[in-house]
């Protein structure tokens, strides 16, 4: 059995880490660098980087702090922001990501996907999802949750790793920065639709959280952010937790 990963998410605007409720009400949280750093010391398995206002803003991403980040961590990098072409693929792998990951820009030309799977590898494109429910349908949002697209987010996501995605990071608007756990309905209809790894996000508010997540089929990563910035929940402390319910997890 593969180990289940625990992976911090550093939301950036403006150069600054920023958490909000429900993706609005955007705070200060940190630097990230020095967040880097932190989790690349605490024992995190991966790290994700989202510029989250580069689609909204038509502009591509911002290397010089990504390269900072990438010289400060030692594990797997994920990047996603304003991901359009090739050549955003490109220049965010040169600027040390290991996978890059893609929302707005494959809803924008889906293509994208397949193009970057046969130049790269799948298992360097990330299809990040941010999926809310609307009128009773798993909804697909783009542009860091501001647009309803109208698009089923499971049609979607059987798309997108039909066209060569490797790996899904399922981001539930409803649930982020809530605290109650994770969305689990949302989560078990993708697992049942996919066979690629299913990174969840947007919910986690205690440990029993992660436990409650990784006994689900299908889950092999939790993604958090607030909990972990804040040290609420420390990651060391959370492996050695999911460790004791019986969780193969990387110590």
């Amino acid at each position: 059995m593969l180990a289940k990963r625990i992976i911090p998410c550093l939301d950036v605007r403006n150069g600054r880490v920023v958490k909000g409720t429900n993706f609005e009400g955007l705070r200060d949280m940190a630097d990230p660098v020095e967040m880097a750093r932190f989790y690349n010391e605490s024992g995190a398995d991966e790290l994700v980087f989202y510029d989250i206002t580069a689609s909204a803003e038509g502009r591509g991403l911002f290397t010089d702090i990504l390269r900072r980040v990438a010289s400060k961590v030692f594990i797997p990098l994920t990047v996603g922001g304003g991901i359009r072409t090739l050549d955003d693929f490109d220049r965010v792998l040169k600027c040390g990501a290991d996978k890059v990951s893609v929302n707005s820009g494959a809803i924008a030309d889906p293509s994208i996907i397949h193009a970057a799977a046969k130049k790269y590898g799948d298992q360097c494109v990330v299809l990040s999802m941010d999926v809310k429910r609307v009128d009773g349908q798993f909804r697909l949002f783009a542009k860091g949750g501001r647009e309803d697209t109208g698009i089923d987010a499971m049609e979607w996501a059987v798309r997108g790793v039909g066209g060569g995605a490797g790996e899904i990071v399922l981001n539930s608007i409803d649930t982020d920065g809530v605290k109650n756990g994770f969305d689990l309905e949302m989560l078990d209809t993708l697992a049942a639709l996919v066979n690629v790894p299913i990174v969840a996000s947007g919910g986690a508010g205690n440990m029993e959280h992660f436990a409650e997540l990784f006994a689900c089929p299908g889950m092999d990563a939790g993604l958090a952010a607030s909990i972990f910035h804040t040290k609420q929940v420390d990651i060391h402390d959370l492996k050695q937790f999911l460790r004791s319910k019986g969780v193969e997890i990387r110590m």
